[in-house]
């Protein structure tokens, strides 16, 4: 049984405690020993992409320090996880742990295909489901093949929602678009960034999507907030939710 140190995203931790909740029984259900790091905090991403390294640089020290010595570390967040495989080298890169960490994280659905080797998760879930790609888990961790490789096509979190009896997943026609979050670059750039959002909303209802879900909740948030601002009757639920059959 591997123990698996859970990392909670700050904003999951602040705003959506559920899905940490719900990725905690999903990696028991799969027969994971699971301990929280209570010394845990952000990883450093949002001042990382805002170009302040001083500043994110002591928080990747922590996350480090924090961390190393489990068997994996697995989150709720593609945007997070390639924080921690991508940016960690150039912020940290004396550190000691530094690869045995990076080596260990994953984001949840790819722990679960890659790691543990599941293709099949028991649950139902009988609603027509609509999954946004998001960027970083896309086009960092490769959690799909992505529109513009010439690659053979696959996609990890596909994988593992079709196996839910009474699923039904829907395609939008751009299938991994950005949805316009972007971190800061929605604060910046707020007209941009929410035309971007509901160009994606508009291509889930046109496939038919009751439930949009995805991988980063940052994402989801955003696409989320539009829908509810505009009175949309689709639901945004996490993919770790949706893996439990939680959202009805």
């Amino acid at each position: 049984m591997p123990t698996v140190a859970l990392f909670v995203p700050c904003y999951v931790d602040q705003l959506y405690p559920q899905v940490a909740v719900a990725t905690l029984r999903l990696l028991e259900r799969h027969g994971c020993r699971v301990v929280f790091p209570p010394d845990q905090t952000c990883c450093g991403q949002p001042m990382a992409n805002a170009g302040q390294a001083a500043d994110a640089a002591p928080l990747a020290i922590r996350f480090l320090d924090t961390f190393a010595g489990y068997d994996h570390v697995v989150a709720p967040s593609g945007s997070c996880v390639a924080m921690v495989k991508h940016q960690y080298p150039g912020l940290a890169p004396d550190h000691p742990k530094l690869e045995e960490v990076r080596s260990r994280t994953f984001e949840l659905c790819e722990y679960l295909h890659d790691v543990l080797g599941v293709r099949r998760v028991e649950g139902r879930f009988p609603h027509v489901v609509g999954l946004h790609r998001s960027c970083h888990g896309q086009r960092e961790l490769r959690l799909a093949s992505g529109s513009e490789r010439q690659v053979p096509p696959f996609d990890k979190v596909k994988t593992l929602l079709s196996s839910l009896t009474g699923i039904q997943l829907v395609e939008p026609a751009r299938t991994d678009e950005c949805c316009g979050f972007g971190g800061t670059f929605a604060a910046t750039e707020e007209a941009v960034s929410c035309l971007m959002g509901r160009d994606r909303l508009d291509e889930h209802a046109k496939a038919g999507a009751e439930v949009i879900t995805g991988v980063d909740m940052s994402c989801l948030m955003h696409l989320d907030g539009l829908a509810r601002r505009e009175g949309r009757p689709v639901r945004i639920r996490h993919v770790a939710e949706v893996l439990l059959g939680e959202a009805t």
